[in-house]
């Protein structure tokens, strides 16, 4: 029996455009963008800051340094980074708000402290919620110093949430995501791009 949703962020519920963000990082510099932008996850510090292994002023040094302009300022480069962030439909807000009253429902995101404190926390409150009230439990990344699909962000999930996998819906947009929890033993429900996760979730008598 399903008795728990544990969703991704990105892709599932919030809205993404990488080509954004690769376009604003060339525009300020940074020439071989492939190096450090891969399609479900990033390379160097851009990964590093998701996994909780360097600050966001680590971060910000370690971009001026890899583009080579020390004049470059923190909001310029967070401006170009959020730029991966389009929005959340309020829709999707309120369909995570009604599953509420039937199943416990969590998150699971590799994210980083820029985009969590900025631009993730503001789409949460435009329906005048908090992210918190959304969920009965959340997981980052950079708090777990771990990202999917790596197994031991799985593992900490279930030990900080309390959860069961067996009892637990994991929805993500990457299918190497899904197979590394089914390992772990969580059912999983692959949200291909163009498609809600409320009507995935209705085909599967989930409401």
């Amino acid at each position: 029996m399903i008795r728990n949703l544990l969703f991704d962020l990105g892709g599932v519920i919030f809205d993404l455009r990488k080509s954004a963000c690769v376009e604003a990082f060339r525009e300020l510099g940074l020439k071989d963008t492939s190096e450090f932008f891969g399609e479900y996850s990033q390379k160097g510090p851009f990964m590093e800051i998701e996994q909780g292994k360097i600050s966001p002023a680590q971060f910000h040094d370690r971009v001026r340094s890899i583009i080579g302009n020390p004049d470059l300022t923190d909001r310029e480069i967070d401006s170009s980074f959020m730029k991966f962030l389009v929005g959340i439909p309020l829709e999707r807000l309120r369909h995570l708000q009604a599953l509420r009253q039937n199943y416990s429902v969590y998150m699971l995101s590799n994210t980083n402290p820029i985009m969590w404190n900025d631009k993730i926390a503001s789409e949460f409150k435009k329906d005048g919620l908090e992210v918190s009230e959304y969920f009965d439990g959340i997981v980052t990344s950079f708090e777990a110093k771990a990202l999917k699909p790596d197994p031991e962000i799985f593992r900490y999930t279930v030990s900080r949430l309390g959860i069961k996998p067996e009892e637990t819906l994991f929805l993500d947009d990457s299918l190497e995501n899904i197979k590394a929890a089914a390992a772990l033993g969580f059912h999983g429900l692959h949200i291909k791009p163009g498609v809600e996760f409320y009507d995935e979730l209705a085909k599967m008598d989930i409401k």
